[in-house]
């Protein structure tokens, strides 16, 4: 459903698509440095790119509001973080089903330890963000820049596009909080199942 809205926007339903946007706006923050843009000319921007497109502010109430426009594209209505999250907790639990066909012993404590590294990573952008969006300590990654000797290309350490370190981060946490979550859903399903029967 997310992924509709840039679509509707695309066929110029854009009543329909703002219904869509304000629905997920409850369950994601939305800042448009930090989604995926479809029908444009790049899957993500930065936030100058954002600033040069929209408006030049840092105002995280002002930047979700950005939803895209006909040259850079639409914004997916969730950002890289849930697109990672939501989507993978269909796919982890399709293949945990198939994968793993007895009841696992593990227990379900085990599965909430993959949502803990989602916690740290989002509270971390959190709290780099109450200097400023683009003016905290995840803004510039410099303690990583000394951890690995500044031996990765600038980009990569520096703001949140697609291929950045807190891209990545967003993207694999976001994966492995969905694994962890689809490994409840099919213990759960499977404790039903037997239940049921």
């Amino acid at each position: 459903m997310p992924f509709l809205a840039p679509v509707l926007m695309y066929l110029g339903q854009s009543e329909l698509a703002g219904v869509i946007y304000r629905i997920y706006s409850f369950f994601c923050h939305q800042l448009p440095q930090r989604s995926f843009f479809l029908f444009g000319t790049k899957p993500m921007y930065t936030l100058a790119e954002i600033q040069a497109a929209w408006k030049p502010t840092t105002d995280p109430l002002v930047l979700r509001q950005f939803i895209g426009n006909p040259i850079i594209g639409w914004k997916v209505a969730w950002s890289d973080r849930m697109v990672s999250f939501y989507t993978s907790i269909w796919v982890f639990t399709a293949l945990r089903w198939f994968w793993s066909p007895a009841l696992s012993k593990h227990p379900n404590l085990m599965s909430l330890l993959f949502l803990a590294p989602m916690a740290v990573d989002g509270f971390s952008h959190l709290v780099s963000d109450l200097s400023g969006i683009d003016q905290g300590f995840r803004a510039n990654n410099l303690w990583l820049v000394v951890l690995t000797d500044n031996a990765l290309p600038p980009w990569f350490y520096a703001g949140d596009a697609l291929g950045s370190f807190n891209s990545w981060m967003r993207l694999f946490t976001g994966l492995l909080a969905g694994w962890g979550i689809a490994g409840l859903l099919v213990r759960c399903l499977r404790i039903y199942r037997i239940y049921k029967d």
